[in-house]
Parts: C-alpha cells; sequence; structure tokens
C-alpha cells in the first residue's frame, strides 16, 4: 500500500504517532509530508532523526511544506490518486479549522482538499477532540526555581546547539530534544517530558465535529486505531 502520511505542528499524540509510522513503514511505501511546525515540533521533542531515518527512495520520499512552495506540486499525486490512504496524525486544531473552512493555504490543508478530489480516503487524528482537560507532555523546559544561576552554565556548554541561554529559557526553534542538557545540569533545573493539563476550547471541538460530517475523511481519537483502521 502507497501511504502520504502528514504531521503538523502538535506535540500532543505526537510520540505515538511516530511510532506507528515506524511500524507502518516496515510493510508499506510511506511518504512523509511534514508542514513548517511539524518539523520544528518533530526537533524539539527529539523525533526529527526518527522520521527522516525511514525515508528514501520513490514514495518514501520526506516532503518539507518549506521546500514545496506555494503550489505544494507533491500534493498532486493525492489528486490523482496515487496513494492509497492519506493520514493527518496528528493534527492541530488552526489545520482542522482551514480543513472545514475549505482552505487550502499550506501542504497539509491543500493535500486533504487534493486527496477528497482524488477519490483517496483521509483519516485524521485531531488533538482537539472532546470537550474537558487533556494531559500533554511539553519539550525541553528550564525551571527556574530551580537555576542556581551557576557563573559557568554545564547545561549551556553541553548544547551544541547554543539553545541554552542560562537564567532565562530554552531556546525551543534550536532545541532537539537530544537530552544532554538535562543530564548535565547538576540541580536539576531543566525537565523534559513534563506534563501539563490544558482545556481544550469550544470552537476548536466545534470544528472537529464539522471535519466528522465530510466526504471522505475519517476522525480517529488516537494514532492506535490506525493499524485498526487498515
Amino acid at each position: 500500500m502507497k501511504i502520504a502520511w502528514g504531521i503538523t505542528g502538535a506535540g500532543h499524540l505526537l510520540s505515538e504517532s511516530v511510532e506507528i509510522l515506524e511500524e507502518l513503514v516496515k510493510d508499506h511505501k510511506i511518504t512523509i509530508f511534514l508542514s513548517n511546525a511539524g518539523e520544528e515540533v518533530l526537533k524539539m521533542y527529539g523525533l526529527y532523526e526518527r522520521v527522516t531515518a525511514i525515508t528514501g527512495g520513490y514514495y518514501r520520499e520526506l516532503a518539507l511544506d518549506s521546500d514545496q512552495s506555494f503550489s505544494y506540486p507533491i500534493s498532486g499525486r493525492l489528486s490523482l490518486g496515487k496513494y492509497d490512504l492519506f493520514i493527518l496524525s496528528p493534527t492541530t486544531s488552526n489545520t482542522v479549522a482551514k480543513i472545514v473552512h475549505g482552505i487550502g493555504d499550506s501542504l497539509m490543508t491543500t493535500s486533504v482538499a487534493q486527496a477528497g478530489k482524488g477519490g483517496v480516503q483521509t483519516l485524521i487524528v485531531p488533538v482537539d477532540l472532546e470537550i474537558g482537560d487533556v494531559e500533554t507532555i511539553l519539550p525541553s523546559k528550564l525551571e527556574l526555581e530551580s537555576c542556581a544561576d551557576c557563573e559557568t552554565c554545564e547545561a549551556s556548554k553541553k548544547c551544541n546547539q547554543g539553545a541554552i541561554l542560562p537564567k532565562t529559557e530554552i531556546n525551543l526553534l534550536k532545541c532537539i530534544g537530544c537530552g544532554e542538557c538535562e543530564d548535565a545540569c547538576p540541580f536539576n533545573a531543566i525537565s523534559a517530558g513534563k506534563k501539563i493539563t490544558i482545556h481544550m476550547r469550544d470552537i476548536d471541538i466545534e470544528n472537529t465535529h464539522k471535519l466528522v460530517l465530510m466526504d471522505g475523511i475519517y476522525v480517529l481519537k488516537h494514532p492506535n486505531e490506525i493499524m485498526r483502521h487498515i
């Protein structure tokens, strides 16, 4: 089976999505589509290398939003029915909102539109699905209350990306989620994988409900459901 898999800029359900992706690529040809935010967030969570490691070859490409420019030519494969399935997981509320309002101004939203035109079934795993609170995981974070403001910051010295700003914050646009800063800090002032609770907005839930009603689109609650669907 030939599958196109899109990743947007959500941290929630990202690791679980990558795990399913790694399983599917063993038996299927998968082209990975990354939005600009998806590319950044994969790096923040230390997952970018895992994703790029499973690409290579025809219909196994890595298609970046930034490389596709404004016409997103690779999405044409979907309108031509070249893929058997298009998967979007995880999917941000921003992407969902654009899809339900017919906006195609990115690699992801254009690909969903082209999949519909080409009769390619689309599976979407939205991160804003049900009313209430949800627990999610943060990328690396500097805990200021634990920082000893050392004259020489060992975490900063260890970071080859220059992402650690002592007594300030971690520059997540430079961070690659390697975790070496966390190990280097003697005061445990850097956390990775910290869990927080966020509240789902009513407007995002409403848009997800609209998504359920769209032809050719199937909304799944969790990436694990992708395997059962296939």
